[in-house]
């Protein structure tokens, strides 16, 4: 499975053959139908395991108290991700959605539907922090998580395209300069490590 994750990381859904997997996972074509059915069957299986991987660094990041912090850690834990040595940089997931041809609809209608699951768990965690004080009253959390799952999207396609972990960190900076209620910045030395 992380061989056929590994290709449709770098090349996309629709970039990567079934030869591509075949040869990756040392595997023939009918053994690759006769384990996982199709080859949208076998990248859904490669998505959920892409998924698990990353979901206790942001379960980690929304848990914390106070939500700047929260969307903080969030944020620089994915440009950590996006740019981790030895991976292919950028997202799978939004690797494989930017290049689908009407043939691969499905797929990109799942992509979609995986972001907006997404979302929905950081405005309902941003609705939570309203209701408790640490947001405005008048700031959007629906809003505020459209915003910021387009601030990791951005991060994605800069990974993609180069960017270092470095420059990744200053566009999350600037993110929270504008962070309703306060732009203060936590002290560094405060900030714990984010694991990946």
């Amino acid at each position: 499975m992380q061989a056929a994750l590994m290709q449709f990381w770098q090349k996309g859904y629709e970039g990567t053959s079934i030869a591509d997997l075949t040869a990756a996972m040392g595997i023939t074509k009918p053994s690759l139908y006769a384990c996982f059915g199709s080859k949208e069957d076998l990248f859904r299986k490669a998505l959920d395991s892409y998924e698990a991987r990353y979901r206790a660094m942001a379960d980690g990041a929304l848990a914390e108290p106070d939500t700047r912090r929260a969307v903080e850690r969030l944020l620089q834990g994915y440009a950590d991700l996006l740019t981790c040595q030895g991976m292919p940089h950028g997202c799978l997931g939004l690797n494989g959605a930017i290049a689908c041809s009407p043939d691969s609809e499905s797929v990109r209608q799942e992509l979609i539907h995986r972001r907006l699951e997404a979302e929905a768990v950081l405005a309902e965690r941003l609705e939570r922090a309203r209701e408790q004080g640490d947001l405005p009253a008048n700031a959007s959390p629906d809003a505020l998580a459209r915003y910021l799952m387009a601030v990791a999207m951005g991060l994605a396609v800069q990974a993609k395209a180069g960017a270092t972990r470095e420059m990744l960190g200053e566009v999350v900076e600037l993110t929270m300069a504008g962070w309703p209620g306060g732009t203060q910045r936590r002290p560094a030395e405060a900030m714990e490590p984010v694991e990946a």
